[in-house]
């Protein structure tokens, strides 16, 4: 058990290291890019995402998530994976190529046409990386692939900083995921021990097809749902207020993801590890949506509440109408991260079956939802987007309970509801302090400041065990490396 909560905690640490790191350097150039480039130029490269995301699913199919959940993984495995995902990717990058022009007409944005061409090439790149990233995390080689993850988004954001200099726009947007694509594959396979023979044996696929596909269908709901918003903008609004939202959003889901991918990748090996014990599995459960809570609300809430003064402050004004959307995704942001721990552990526990039934109802509800609010507008749109994702937390939990003894009343009051209430207690008292102020500078650094002390000083006072036990690793850590 020592082992294991070594391991997780060291996981932790770089994972959540490597997120925290990337997300900074990510608000700096983004920034100088929000300053270089127009809400239209947003608008345009959110277009092509969706099919990002639909082929990298393709090229996956499920089986990256079956081989980090399978215990005895051979080199078989890996084999079958690898040569399926590499001629699933080279099938769908013809098959997208071909279809670009009729993607630009759909859009209106002829232009469009020779940037998904290009853009494409991403998941031409990532769909060789797929089992050597699985193995990164299955091993839990969390700092080689912060070093791997790390070093691609620096170089991408250099080179789209540099051509959006040169005046070349949305194709800075586009060059910039193509190359963070390439770097991060060249890292991964840098860092794997593991390398291709020219066997592609089928039996390993056909073992983890029932598991996988199920994925597989969970995914493809789910990249719908992801970019559902988007692809109703750009039919039934313009261009720009595709771009507010999109940045809104992106702003938003930095901090989202730094947080929830401090935790994910981590959370799906060590609750596999453990899913043999449902005891240990339990607690292991409850410590991490209890460290979720501890570092996602003070973030999330945080964010939403300095939302305005970042956004006039780095990207100024001309971007003011896309906060509304910053500030409800921020509240997505502590609903997400639940929901995704308890599908991990049902992903865990084999039941994988559940939760592609669930996630296919979840976006089946979302979707109608979204498309009964279109008339409403964007803003009532999100809302209530936000409101089914809150409510079927519940639902997971419900199946989570059939397979393991949590405590819906621990997992509230004990593991989130003190982060919660301690944070929204903090803005409350700082709000009314600050609000005097207009100075924008002089208001958003106070903010930061003042939230921050109020929140990790009365968890101190209170003697709080997760404040303890991080800062505890953290010193840890500072001696390990200074010896």
């Amino acid at each position: 058990m020592d082992s294991l909560k070594d391991k997780t905690a060291k996981g932790l640490f770089w994972n959540g290291f490597s997120n925290i790191l990337q997300q900074v350097v990510s608000l700096g150039f983004g920034i100088v890019l929000a300053r270089m480039l127009s809400s239209h130029d947003y608008g345009l490269f959110s277009m092509l995402l969706i099919f990002t995301s639909l082929a990298n699913l393709l090229q996956d199919s499920g089986f990256t998530t079956a081989l980090i959940n399978k215990k005895d993984a051979s080199d078989d495995d890996y084999n079958a994976v690898f040569w399926f995902s590499l001629t699933m990717g080279g099938g769908l990058y013809v098959l997208f190529f071909l279809a670009a022009p009729w993607i630009a007409d759909f859009y209106g944005a002829p232009e469009l046409t020779a940037g998904a061409r290009v853009l494409f090439l991403w998941f031409l790149f990532i769909c060789t990386g797929t089992v050597h990233n699985a193995i990164l995390i299955k091993r839990l080689m969390m700092k080689e692939k912060t070093r791997a993850d790390l070093t691609a988004f620096i170089v991408s954001c250099v080179v789209a900083v540099t051509m959006a200099f040169c005046g070349m726009a949305y194709w800075s947007l586009i060059v910039q995921m193509v190359v963070q694509g390439a770097v991060s594959t060249a890292l991964r396979w840098y860092y794997s021990p593991w390398r291709p023979s020219l066997r592609f044996p089928k039996a390993p696929l056909r073992r983890m097809f029932p598991f996988s596909i199920k994925l597989l269908v969970t995914g493809l709901f789910n990249v719908v749902n992801d970019n559902i918003f988007t692809l109703i903008l750009g039919i039934r609004y313009s261009k720009s207020q595709a771009g507010y939202y999109s940045q809104g959003r992106k702003w938003s889901y930095m901090a989202y993801s730094s947080l929830w991918g401090m935790v994910s990748n981590v959370s799906q090996s060590v609750l596999a590890q453990v899913a043999d014990t449902p005891g240990r599995q339990r607690d292991v459960f409850h410590k991490l949506a209890g460290f979720m809570a501890f570092v996602v609300c003070p973030c999330m809430l945080g964010l939403a509440f300095v939302a305005p003064e970042l956004t006039t402050i780095t990207v100024t004004d001309k971007w003011a109408d896309s906060v509304p959307y910053m500030q409800l995704f921020c509240l997505w942001g502590i609903i997400a991260p639940l929901n995704n721990l308890c599908t991990n552990t049902l992903l865990s526990r084999g039941k994988s079956g559940v939760y592609m039934y669930g996630t296919v109802a979840l976006d089946v509800v979302q979707l109608a939802v979204i498309y009964l609010s279109a008339p409403l507008g964007i803003y009532q749109m999100v809302v209530n987007y936000i409101v089914v994702c809150l409510c079927w937390f519940f639902v997971w939990f419900f199946f989570i309970r059939r397979c393991i003894p949590v405590s819906l009343m621990r997992l509230l009051l004990h593991d989130i509801l003190p982060y919660a209430a301690l944070t929204l207690a903090a803005i409350a008292v700082v709000h009314f302090a600050v609000s005097p102020l207009e100075n924008v500078y002089l208001r958003f650094v106070c903010k930061i400041i003042l939230v921050a002390i109020l929140y990790a000083g009365t968890l101190y006072v209170l003697r709080s065990t997760l404040l303890r036990e991080t800062l505890d690793y953290l010193k840890r850590m500072i001696h390990k490396q200074k010896t």
